[in-house]
């Protein structure tokens, strides 16, 4: 059984255990997305599942191409537009300086609105974090990381560069610079320092034990941002009552 075929069975199956009708996701434009999507469609069709265009402050080429790839799969698309409640609650908060803070509010408003339309529907949320993202914590807590399942969680970045390709995803949506829309211009190669390619080399290794071949800075660098980022991989702890003593 190929890739496809398993990851598709995979969400069946989960979509039958919780007793769901389809598949809730965002589109923002980018490869990973794109290739949930086309997954979901896979697996279900496309009147099964939705496609929710979220922008906030963004480019117009986020929808743009958010629009293509759900043109191209035939998926139904629903545009929530988020500035205006991101402005509203930024007004609201205290006027601090803080760049990530107030980056990491858009994609928890995301989250907020695809569990809204997945309850309305009666959908799962289906998230597009990949390996490389999740080994290294590359992901908002409770934002894009809030999500039912991920099915491209044990393919790291080149790999659903590989799949993205496979699935017929548009050439432009492969093509363009990973971005989570934090700010204009941002980009997640240049956030993270270091390129999804030696990203992946090295994640590879460390999962192979051989880290040899490993530059020891960069070696480094990637096992800080896994430490680092554990809490985010891991449901909160739950505090539990030892035995107590008079």
């Amino acid at each position: 059984m190929n890739i496809v075929d398993q990851i598709s069975a995979w969400l069946r199956n989960h979509l039958a255990a919780a007793g769901a009708e389809g598949f809730v996701f965002g589109l923002s434009g980018g490869v990973d997305s794109a290739t949930a999507a086309a997954l979901a469609v896979r697996t279900v069709g496309p009147e099964h599942v939705l496609a929710a265009l979220m922008p906030c402050h963004s480019q117009p080429e986020d929808a743009a191409l958010g629009q293509l790839v759900a043109d191209v799969f035939s998926i139904p698309t629903l545009t929530v537009d988020l500035s205006p409640a991101y402005d509203a609650l930024m007004a609201a908060f205290p006027p601090f300086d803080h760049v990530m803070a107030a980056a990491n509010v858009r994609p928890r408003l995301r989250m907020i609105t695809l569990y809204y339309l997945a309850q309305v529907h009666n959908y799962l949320v289906l998230g597009s974090g990949n390996k490389s993202e999740l080994m290294v914590g590359y992901t908002t807590k409770w934002g894009d990381g809030g999500v039912d399942l991920l099915p491209l969680g044990a393919l790291y970045k080149t790999g659903v560069w590989e799949l993205a390709r496979k699935l017929g995803v548009p050439q432009a949506v492969v093509e363009r610079p990973p971005t989570a829309g934090l700010w204009p211009g941002q980009t997640d190669e240049g956030e993270m320092g270091i390129t999804y390619r030696e990203l992946d080399r090295v994640l590879a290794a460390i999962e192979a034990g051989d880290t040899s071949g490993i530059a020891p800075a960069t070696l480094e660098k990637v096992e800080g941002m896994i430490a680092r980022s554990a809490h985010k991989r891991a449901m909160p702890p739950i505090f539990e009552i030892s035995e107590m003593h008079e």
